[in-house]
């Protein structure tokens, strides 16, 4: 291949990105000017991937974490061969199209995250490489080795600023997850202006510290010495590998390269014209691709499949000798996890003895670890906090990637964007433990996993001031609210263990976005499901758990430790002949999904007598209780006392409960 198509092709993809950016009038040309030789290197002459079939399984990875720079990925993407059309680079940033500001998964083939809040993206490339030596330890043998791919990146300083990637990047290199390859893009400029305002340190000692492979190109220009680094960092097998490679922001732009001008902003028609000039392309057309351009690409369309049809051969052998090992890989990536777990889920009848929901979950997981394979947990530091170790469970780690549980270590913002790699990765449920109030450290993955409509599960424990004497600073106060005004998160916060049970299921069984379960350090009554309702109605969000003959006086409603509370609430106002309901509302999202009818027959609108009692801020539950009803809630801090003192001096003793009911009545 002559250096002259080459360096056409790359001067192709830098004009295209300026193009779109100046017909959108937003966006930042200046990146994909800057790093236009790896996105050719990688996906003309190093990327084993398939544009006629983005899922292949063993494909190569790329993730855009520099997301802000997503004119570069589109356009060659678009050379390349993936459904994204001339009219989609030109419909950049537009509404409805398929090549939106940022990359989005699931929208636009070809894009394996959605990236632009700096720091995700390479975060979610440590959980890709994480998964894929997961499912390799797992499925490979010794004489197929059907996953065998690498994930490669560009990474931006703002990311490597970012505190997350700091975690990752810890991470990474502490399970020498060599299948990892990121180049660095080193343009020392930010929006502010020069790198030297705000960092000095030098990054690639730091990321050599963390245990990573690290070279040094000196001009991303030169394609020989960035192709030797990559092939060197392809054969590093036991460290992942940071190409730090020297860029010029807004390279061929006479009067912006080098400057934050062309980080954010549209380079202006004039200086447009000046850039074309530089390289030689005319200056009266836009979106422009030379004919031995197009006819390199076209020739490389015919060639990219013939990857997947070598590793076809392969497969087809595998799947004669290990026709299980196919059966099962062919189902979890199509995301079918069979029904036998179901019937695994324990069903707790120790009615009136107080068990933990936290440890009720640890029971569920060791239940159904078995019959879910590819189920893959861990925690950030937590683990006997959490429950979240199954027992038969061995670590994820470098002498046994086939590990099921996942040592995240005190890395709360790493474990939540891992796991959407993880997802997005394909095969494999993901969930991560840490306390509820620590769910602040993960809430920019966890709204990153709802707009992705992925499925990562959270196991969030110590859910309220009922864990007693740790205090205010581990006491969760807001944060029931907080997660809920989560567009696509499912919140579930289950009464009981065989609420818990069912929170299980709906987590592994829900589709289209993340699941949080909250779950109680202290003990709470087993409900007795021979007189109460039956907690498979958890699927509902709300139903209702104790009703009364005709039509109540009043609705108690409320979720976790304190629905118990509200069934002995009950007991003294029908003593009172108040007529009394109690509704069990585990998770606001799961009800709001429920016809008009079914929401009508729990929360009746003739009934205007509510209470809601919940151990969090009220915020919210106006929606469910009306303008005549009230809410028990806690609008402050905790203290460090036992929960039952904490629980009594907060309002959640049970005579407060029958008081203000009462009062509501009357």
């Amino acid at each position: 291949m002559s250096k002259n198509i080459q360096q056409l092709s790359i001067d192709t993809i830098r004009l295209l990105a300026v193009d779109g950016v100046q017909k959108a009038n937003s966006g930042h040309p200046g990146m994909p000017m800057g790093c236009a030789p790896i996105a050719y290197l990688l996906y003309a002459k190093l990327m084993k991937h398939n544009p006629g079939n983005p899922k292949w399984i063993n494909r190569d990875r790329f993730i855009l974490s520099a997301g802000h720079g997503s004119m570069l990925l589109y356009s060659v993407l678009h050379l390349t061969g993936y459904k994204v059309s001339m009219e989609d680079l030109q419909s950049f940033r537009q509404w409805e199209s398929i090549t939106p500001g940022h990359p989005e998964y699931g929208l636009t083939e070809g894009v394996e995250t959605t990236t632009g809040p700096l720091g995700q993206g390479f975060t979610n490339a440590v959980g890709m490489a994480l998964a894929q030596k997961f499912m390799a330890s797992k499925f490979n043998k010794n004489d197929k080795n059907i996953i065998d791919h690498y994930i490669y990146g560009i990474c931006s300083d703002g990311d490597l600023m970012e505190g997350v990637s700091h975690e990752a990047a810890s991470f990474a290199g502490h399970n020498k997850l060599g299948s990892l390859i990121f180049f660095y893009d080193n343009n020392k400029i930010t929006i502010d202006g020069s790198l030297a305002l705000s960092m000095s340190e030098d990054v690639g000692k730091r990321f050599e510290a963390y245990g990573w492979h690290v070279q040094y190109v000196d001009d991303v220009n030169d394609l020989v010495q960035l192709e030797k680094a990559a092939i060197n960092a392809q054969n590093e097998k036991d460290r992942p590998s940071l190409i730090v490679t020297n860029t010029v922001i807004g390279y061929g732009s006479p009067n912006k390269k080098g400057t934050a001008g062309s980080h954010g902003s549209p380079l202006g028609e004039e200086e447009v014209k000046l850039t074309k000039q530089f390289f030689g392309f005319p200056e009266d057309k836009t979106f422009y691709i030379p004919d031995e351009v197009q006819k390199h690409f076209n020739e490389l369309k015919n060639t990219l499949p013939l990857y997947e049809e070598e590793w076809k051969k392969l497969y087809a052998g595998y799947r004669s000798n290990y026709p299980e090992d196919t059966k099962l890989l062919d189902e979890v990536m199509n995301g079918n996890f069979g029904n036998d777990w179901l019937n695994s889920l324990p069903v707790f009848e120790n009615y009136g003895e107080g068990v933990p929901t936290r440890s009720a979950s640890g029971n569920v997981l060791t239940a159904i670890a078995e019959k879910l394979p590819t189920l893959l947990g861990g925690s950030a530091d937590l683990t006997p906090s959490n429950n979240t170790q199954v027992k038969s469970y061995v670590n994820f780690s470098p002498d046994d990637y086939s590990g099921r549980y996942v040592r995240y270590g005190i890395r709360e913002h790493a474990m939540a964007s891992m796991m959407n790699g993880i997802c997005m990765y394909g095969g494999i449920i993901p969930y991560g433990g840490t306390f509820l109030v620590f769910s602040d450290y993960l809430r920019p993955a966890i709204r990153l996993a709802a707009l992705s409509h992925i499925r990562p599960i959270y196991v969030f424990t110590h859910d309220s001031i009922g864990l007693g004497e740790d205090g205010p600073t581990h006491q969760p106060v807001e944060h029931f609210a907080a997660l809920r005004a989560i567009p696509g998160l499912v919140v579930i916060r289950p009464a009981d263990a065989n609420e818990t049970a069912q929170a299980w299921k709906v987590a592994i069984t829900h589709h289209g976005g993340p699941v949080a379960i909250l779950l109680t350090r202290q003990k709470i009554p087993v409900i007795d499901r021979t007189v109460y309702s039956g907690a498979e109605n958890l699927e509902k969000g709300a139903y209702i758990l104790k009703d009364c003959e005709g039509k109540p006086d009043i609705i108690l409603m409320g979720s976790g430790s304190e629905v118990y509370l509200l069934l002995q609430a009950s007991e003294k106002l029908e003593a009172d002949s108040i007529k009394t309901r109690v509704v069990s509302f585990p998770s606001w999202e799961l009800f709001e999904s429920q016809s008009d009818d079914y929401r009508e027959s729990v929360l009746p609108a003739d009934v205007t007598a509510r209470l809601s009692v919940e151990a969090g801020v009220k915020l919210g539950w106006e929606r469910y209780t009306g303008l005549k009803g009230d809410s028990i809630s806690i609008d402050k801090y905790g203290a460090s006392a036992p929960f039952k003192i904490l629980f009594d001096k907060y309002g959640f003793g049970v005579d407060n409960i029958v008081a203000r009911a009462k009062k509501l009545v009357k």
